[in-house]
């Protein structure tokens, strides 16, 4: 297995690969792919990461053996798939709600610290039972396997077992405030002069025999002591609310704050906070949390020292990793649910150099008819193969015979496997291409300037120039929009400069001169025809001479325009 530099560890892309070509949208749209992500996920962040993913080509057969290992596992454990989908959703949950996302706890008061310690705590426990699920001996996958090794150091570095063994004590020292203690200074009429906390303990105050309210505790001379020395009595009477508005409405709400305690654990001078205004229930807890943050300066210190410490601590890798984990997990989920209604599909595998073929796909049918047809027998599977005599074909058939639905199939089986997906097919082995082309024909408001024939000349020379001999071109109806001898002309110089490059194509095409022509075009260019028996479209391809005029009979015998038909001779 190769080194892994577990820092940059990626679920999608191989480790150290910069050869990934971007397919462009208008492809992407082509293929159909845009309409399987929707149907794949409601969620359109999980709809653009399957775009990111699918579109991320490279000829690399390591690249997709990755992805197509790691989705292999991913389906066939669905066990494992739904405790890694719990554990991302939690993992999630921290990255996007909890405290992780402030800049800076140098504000934060000892309540806000004390959530995020928790969050730390949640995270330690994801990252446990992350280790224990990636430990199950039937994960194969070596991206799964990488991704045990990074679990596996996060969990015995040092730093780790630091964070589990800070947290813990802060934990057990947080956990020991119990109460605290606050004092009320009053001047002559009666008025608060100021507010402030005088300890933090480690026990709660028990309420006394004696049940009164506020009001009756003042009034009772024998409760008035000589100082404001506390003798460390934890029995309190307990003041109602309307007790303690009526007193709060008298505080003066300007008096200045002294400073707090310096040692927050021993008794000292009481330290003093501005009386809120309004309703002293209302900001309560926010005096609290004021108060006792800084009497528990010492606390709050190394929380922050802590929590500082591992902010960004392998939560960002791992938060990182949860799209590609839920990319996988979402087409597995899919296949999973067509599978359950009799759709067939394989895992593909990848050919070895020393096989002459680049494509050996059978039974395979466009993954859009899985919503145009209502059972599995209701779809015509083909079979096709790429090798050094059939690196073009000229495909010719009927209008309406399914030319367009085989073309945008042979891409989609291309990028679902690169992508590390099971196919729609009954068996496919590939050498994967760096790049999908696709020239279908443009909407009229993009032909504006050029002309559709001008339009579609420019585009040609565009995918030409940056296909290689590792490329898939799929060409639908290209040139058809001028007569048909300039048409023909164009296409035909088209077809000898791609076999020139010898790269993968299929040419979609009402030009069946053109097919008939493969001789004369040069080797490795093959005629196939969408059959059509006794007038009824069979949607299964056949290698063969274009049937010529027989498709057009068929279609003037549709519509009535036949001599006899118009005559009724």
């Amino acid at each position: 297995m190769a080194t892994v530099d577990t820092h940059n560890i990626s679920l999608i892309h191989l480790d150290g690969a910069t050869d990934y070509k971007s397919m462009n949208d208008t492809t992407y749209h082509d293929l159909g792919l845009d309409e399987l992500a929707k149907r794949v996920t409601e969620e359109p962040k999980e709809q653009q990461m399957i775009q990111r993913t699918l579109s991320q080509m490279t000829a690399s057969p390591e690249a997709a053996a990755l992805r197509q290992d790691i989705f292999y596992d991913l389906l066939t454990l669905p066990d494992i798939r739904k405790k890694l989908l719990d554990l991302m959703n939690r993992i999630e949950y921290l990255r996007d709600y909890g405290s992780w996302r402030k800049s800076s706890d140098e504000k934060a008061d000892i309540w806000d610290l004390l959530h995020r310690l928790d969050e730390i705590n949640s995270y330690i426990i994801a990252v446990e039972e992350l280790r224990e699920c990636l430990s199950d001996p039937r994960i194969k996958s070596e991206g799964l396997s990488n991704l045990k090794k990074y679990v596996d150091e996060l969990y015995t570095d040092s730093c780790f077992e630091e964070l589990k063994q800070d947290t813990a004590g802060l934990k057990t020292d947080t956990a020991s405030i119990q109460s605290v203690t606050v004092g009320i200074n009053v001047n002559s009429r009666f008025e608060a002069e100021s507010l402030g906390l005088v300890s933090v303990n480690a026990k709660q105050f028990k309420k006394s025999g004696i049940v009164g309210n506020f009001a009756d505790a003042i009034a009772a001379k024998d409760r008035i002591k000589e100082d404001s020395e506390w003798d460390g009595d934890m029995h309190y009477v307990q003041a109602d609310q309307s007790s303690i508005d009526g007193f709060i409405n008298k505080m003066d709400q300007n008096v200045t704050a002294l400073n707090m305690m310096s040692n927050p654990l021993l008794m000292s001078k009481a330290t003093l906070s501005h009386i809120p205004s309004g309703d002293g229930s209302v900001n309560s807890t926010l005096l609290l949390a004021n108060a006792a943050s800084k009497m528990c300066g010492h606390v709050v210190k190394k929380l922050r020292s802590v929590l500082e410490k591992y902010t960004d601590v392998s939560i960002a890798t791992i938060s990182r990793l949860i799209p590609e984990l839920i990319y996988y997990i979402r087409f597995a989920e899919f296949i999973e649910k067509e599978t359950s209604r009799g759709m067939h599909f394989c895992k593909p595998s990848v050919i070895s150099g020393k096989d002459d073929s680049a494509m050996n796909a059978e039974g395979l049918y466009n993954i859009k008819l899985l919503t145009a047809v209502g059972k599995e027998d209701e779809i015509v599977y083909n079979d096709l193969v790429f090798d050094k005599d059939h690196v073009i074909y000229l495909l010719t058939g009927a209008n309406r015979g399914g030319k367009t639905t085989l073309t945008q199939a042979v891409g989609q089986l291309f990028a679902l496997a690169q992508g590390g997906i099971f196919v729609p097919a009954s068996s496919f082995s590939y050498t994967p291409v760096d790049m999908i082309y696709t020239h279908f024909p443009a909407d009229e408001d993009k032909t504006f300037d050029l002309g559709r024939l001008g339009e579609e000349c420019v585009r040609f020379r565009k995918i030409f120039d940056e296909a290689t001999s590792e490329s898939l071109i799929l060409l639908n109806e290209t040139f058809s929009t001028t007569s048909f001898e300039e048409g023909y002309y164009i296409a035909t110089d088209a077809v000898r400069a791609l076999i020139s490059k010898n790269v993968r194509t299929i040419f979609n095409t009402h030009m069946h001169k053109l097919a008939q022509d493969t001789k004369e075009l040069g080797s490795g260019i093959a005629s196939i025809v969408m059959q059509s028996i006794d007038g009824q479209r069979s949607f299964k391809v056949i290698e063969m001479p274009p049937e010529g005029m027989s498709y057009a009979h068929d279609i003037a015998a549709k519509y009535g325009v036949t001599y006899e038909m118009l005559t009724g001779d």
